[in-house]
């Protein structure tokens, strides 16, 4: 059975989101902003805006819902500060390049790692595909829910931009 993209398609950040954390997802989802708060999400801007400044094709929109960093020539290329979150960076590309795919466009993808000057190059397989297509059922099921999901500690929690509305305490 071929999956219909056309009912599951996303944006990057959220499946970026469903790999680091589900409640960020459905926050996310919901209109619930917190990244104007985050330095760290600042110091990405800027690292978009300077890096790889000669970069003719920098932030391509496609179909108003994906944003690729950098096309150059086979490769889709996303600039990343730092390999902290490598897996959620790599679900990311490979959504790009699933998404691609899907629309005729066969691509190789590359994360590129600029305070650690080190590039990953990243090929679509097909249990990359499954991978996908699995997360993005997921990824609706998560939206549609009333509630968000329950917090869950993690190593991340402290420099995530949702840290103070997750674990504030109510004051009685």
């Amino acid at each position: 059975m071929d999956f219909d993209l056309e009912n599951y398609k996303t944006q990057g950040v959220k499946i970026n989101y469903y790999y680091l954390c589900k409640r960020k997802l459905w926050l996310f989802s919901k209109g619930i902003t917190m990244e104007h708060l985050s330095d760290r999400v600042l110091s990405g801007k800027v690292l978009h805006e300077n890096a790889y400044s000669r970069q003719k094709s920098k932030e391509i929109v496609i179909d108003d819902i994906i944003k690729l960093d950098i096309i150059d020539g086979d490769f889709i290329r996303e600039v990343k500060l730092s390999s902290r979150m490598s897996n959620s960076h790599r679900m990311q590309l490979l959504y790009y390049l699933y998404y691609l795919k899907k629309n005729g466009i066969k691509k190789k993808g590359s994360i590129n790692y600029v305070k650690e000057k080190k590039i990953e190059e990243i090929e679509l397989k097909e249990e990359d595909e499954l991978e996908i297509e699995r997360a993005l059922i997921d990824i609706k099921n998560i939206c549609k829910m009333e509630k968000p999901p329950s917090v869950e500690k993690m190593s991340i929690c402290k420099n995530c931009a949702y840290y103070e509305f997750c674990f504030v305490k109510e004051v009685e």
